[in-house]
């Protein structure tokens, strides 16, 4: 099932270098509002991986700050609509 909008779009917005309300407005109501969903769905799994990563003990401490910055980064860019078409 789906999550509702107000859900997908729970985040801090304040760390993202190009947030853009109306754009992401336009993007939901638009036609591939589905797909933007689908990114906003992947964001968050992205968030929680990132957090899970960020606990471990078994790695090299530069490792996982370059692993997880990149699956935030790329939540982030999911969320900033830049991979729709």
């Amino acid at each position: 099932m789906q999550r509702p909008d107000e859900e997908l779009l729970d985040f801090d917005t304040g760390e993202l270098e190009d947030w853009d309300e109306e754009r992401t407005r336009a993007a939901l109501d638009g036609e591939h509002g589905t797909l933007y969903r689908n990114h906003l769905d992947i964001a968050l799994h992205l968030d929680q991986w990132a957090e899970a990563e960020s606990r471990r003990t078994d790695t090299d401490a530069r490792y996982k700050a370059g692993y997880t910055q990149a699956l935030r980064d790329t939540a982030a860019f999911l969320r900033q609509t830049y991979y729709l078409p």
